[in-house]
């Protein structure tokens, strides 16, 4: 209920009204838009092959205000992907997760909701080079996993999330989050309660509203400015519709981002694991972004186990039980995109990638040995203000606006 999330909301209202008595008139509002849309002729082949256009898109929209010690940030993304995409999801072979009319999605992935993140956070320096973070939000993000993939420099033109996408950063549109951290130059801990249920197939998602159930910590260390490394873990209370029981998630990072005045080069690699009642699947993710002028090069590798009978649906419906199958799975992403038009300020760019997939022997007679996934794709990218939106969270907004304020600047 939003009873539920009355007292944080009066926390961050009420610290907002202290800020202004104690320090008179604020300095003015820092505005910040960012967001991006892909258009994708998608041909995945093999016997699960599917051809599809579909547009994968999110806007986000940031206010950002400064009084002596304190910072006060406001956030907003929105995605039309429900209707873009449709409520089934788009075609990604080998991928699971989700729910659609209660049957598990196979072979897609989902669409986000209308909705995805509206929140606040609230930083204070408390000493030379510490500060105290309290954010929250009616959706958002706890702490839990890397930086969530649409805001990775590492996949910034990759139209396509992760096939692993469901073990880093799948709790990022969680309906229900609120977070406290302390950062000091070069770590910050954070802790967070949230709502762990998946979003139901419908345009605005889970909005219900329940109890704070689930919970998480997550530790950053930044040795230098290219440098990012967290290590998380998470209990989620029965956060699937199709599947009985809690989860534990744990997982591990390290980002890598250098850029200059026309190029940037990322990379990320990390690995996990969940732990569901009747069985472990882990996963390794590398992946990288290298822009050299107007062009982009992007590449992917995954490697991880997946719940083998979901992947037989429709031949097998499955239901959870003891002795899950379980099976490992590989995919590797190259791709590039080409910026070909700036019409005022919305940045065009013309591109493609290929998925090469090795799939176990259980699965080939379903699959193929190595089905391929081929994608053309127009990217419009919004025009940006206040810089890139990218390796930030709903705690930690913009990663350059922590650096400063870890130094206890404005």
């Amino acid at each position: 209920m939003l009873l539920s999330r009355m007292p944080l909301l009066i926390l961050l209202a009420g610290q907002a009204l202290s800020m202004l008595g104690d320090h008179g008139v604020m300095d003015r509002w820092h505005l910040g838009f960012g967001g991006v849309a892909f258009g994708m002729f998608d041909r995945e082949q093999g016997p699960r092959g599917e051809s599809a256009f579909r547009s994968t898109n999110w806007l986000m929209a940031m206010g950002t205000r400064h009084v002596a010690a304190d910072t006060l940030t406001f956030t907003g993304m929105v995605s039309a992907e429900p209707w873009s995409v449709g409520k089934a999801g788009y075609p990604v072979l080998l991928q699971e997760g989700e729910a659609y009319r209660n049957l598990q999605i196979t072979d897609h992935q989902h669409p986000h909701p209308l909705l995805m993140q509206l929140a606040a956070a609230w930083h204070r320096v408390i000493g030379e080079g510490t500060g105290v973070t309290i954010a929250g939000g009616l959706v958002g993000e706890p702490a839990l996993g890397p930086v969530a993939y649409m805001h990775r420099a590492s996949s910034w033109e990759n139209p396509v999330p992760p096939l692993s996408h469901h073990m880093f950063d799948s709790t990022h549109i969680s309906s229900g989050v609120v977070t406290l951290g302390v950062d000091r130059q070069p770590f910050a801990v954070e802790a967070s309660i949230f709502r762990a249920r998946e979003p139901v197939d419908t345009p605005l998602g889970d909005l219900h509203f329940g109890a704070l159930d689930s919970w998480s910590a997550r530790v950053w260390w930044r040795p230098g400015p290219s440098w990012t490394v967290q290590a998380s873990h998470g209990f989620l209370h029965e956060p699937e519709q199709l599947e009985p029981g809690n989860q534990r998630r744990t997982n591990a990072s390290v980002s890598w981002l250098r850029q200059g005045a026309s190029t940037f080069t990322a990379v990320t690699a990390a690995v996990g694991q969940t732990e569901r009642t009747f069985v472990t699947t882990r996963a390794l993710l590398l992946e990288s972004t290298h822009r050299a002028g107007r062009t982009s090069f992007y590449g992917r590798f995954e490697t991880m186990t997946v719940e083998t009978e979901i992947l037989l649906l429709p031949e097998i419906v499955h239901r959870p039980h003891p002795g899950e199958l379980v099976d490992p799975i590989q995919a590797l992403t190259g791709g590039a995109v080409r910026d070909v038009g700036d019409l005022r300020g919305f940045r065009i760019g013309i591109g493609g990638d290929a998925t090469f997939n090795w799939v176990p022997p259980i699965l080939q007679f379903v699959y193929g040995p190595h089905p391929v996934s081929v994608r053309a794709s127009i990217r419009v990218r919004f025009p940006e203000t206040k810089g890139r939106m990218w390796e930030m969270t709903m705690s930690q907004p913009m990663s350059d606006r922590m650096d400063v304020m870890n130094h206890g600047q404005h």
